[in-house]
């Protein structure tokens, strides 16, 4: 692209341009540089390419996150409970989700490669005898970052691995419904690094954990959090003179008797004659309760028909 007698900030803009990663950045530069470029004659033509150039780009961007908003909305089925992983490029998002789940994402091998990740990825998470979804959204930087499946999340697992990538990131998720855990990356810190790590994470009043993908250090803790946070509770039900079922019912937190009976089958409440439970919410074992009896994480609930 020729700059002859072009401002400084125009060829500044220019180099930011050609040195640009994303299309997302080459769109600012470009803006850049018909905003410096001189507005006389003789620089009309050049002018007229740098438009059609940042119309073309501008198109290219939207066609992009259009065919990534419709292959997450098709393709993503939200299960009861769902995690999103965000944050920025070589972060240790492809690792983690590799540690957590069956998925078996491309993880760069280069620390030059940026961007390996262009479209969500999903895997599935065992714990507590409860299954739970985790993606990986791609670069919260990148044009291929699907802001409207953060925004879907119980809970945003925001992953970093530098102080200075939060203000970015805390911008753009400041909308977002979902709860927010912060993950430290902490793959190349020493132990005593990772003490004031902690101390600063504390004073920043944030909800943290500490991991280290490599050595599985904090993913005990990473997991109970998780379901700590996710809004849910697990609920067991059973059959009078039968054992209880081996998956729990997943419900929102304050959901009732009625909630559980209608999560199991539509209209299934209205057949019951009786509710017996057992677990933190009775006031002691067998409790008979009514349909609106709100339950808490690990009941037990026993259901008689009429």
């Amino acid at each position: 692209m020729a700059s002859t007698n072009q401002s400084p900030k125009y060829k500044e803009a220019e180099l930011k341009f050609l040195n640009a990663k994303t299309n997302g950045e080459k769109l600012v530069f470009l803006e850049e540089m018909i905003r410096e470029c001189p507005k006389h004659k003789s620089s009309e033509k050049m002018l007229a390419n740098l438009k059609t150039r940042y119309i073309k780009l501008k198109e290219k961007i939207e066609a992009v996150k259009k065919v990534s908003r419709g292959s997450s909305k098709q393709g993503i089925k939200k299960e009861d409970i769902q995690i999103v992983i965000v944050g920025k490029t070589r972060s240790g998002k492809s690792e983690l989700l590799k540690a957590l789940t069956n998925a078996t994402p491309k993880i760069s091998e280069s620390e030059f490669e940026k961007f390996t990740t262009k479209k969500p990825i999903i895997g599935i998470m065992n714990y507590s005898g409860i299954s739970i979804q985790i993606i990986e959204n791609p670069s919260i930087e990148s044009e291929y970052y699907d802001k409207g499946l953060s925004n879907s999340a119980d809970i945003l697992l925001i992953l970093f691995n530098n102080f200075s990538d939060l203000d970015f990131i805390d911008k753009n998720t400041s909308k977002i419904n979902g709860k927010k855990l912060y993950v430290f990356n902490s793959f190349s810190e020493s132990e005593n690094n990772l003490r004031k790590v902690e101390a600063r994470l504390q004073s920043m009043k944030y909800n943290f954990v500490v991991i280290n993908p490599k050595t599985g250090f904090g993913f005990g803790e990473l997991k109970s959090k998780i379901l700590q946070n996710s809004g849910k509770i697990r609920v067991f039900t059973k059959q009078p003179g039968k054992e209880k079922s081996e998956k729990p019912v997943i419900l929102n937190e304050n959901s009732s008797v009625k909630d559980v009976a209608e999560k199991i089958l539509h209209g299934f409440s209205e057949k019951i004659k009786e509710t017996k439970i057992w677990g933190p919410s009775s006031k002691f074992a067998g409790q008979k309760v009514g349909l609106t009896h709100v339950l808490k994480d690990l009941d037990l609930v026993e259901f008689k028909m009429r």
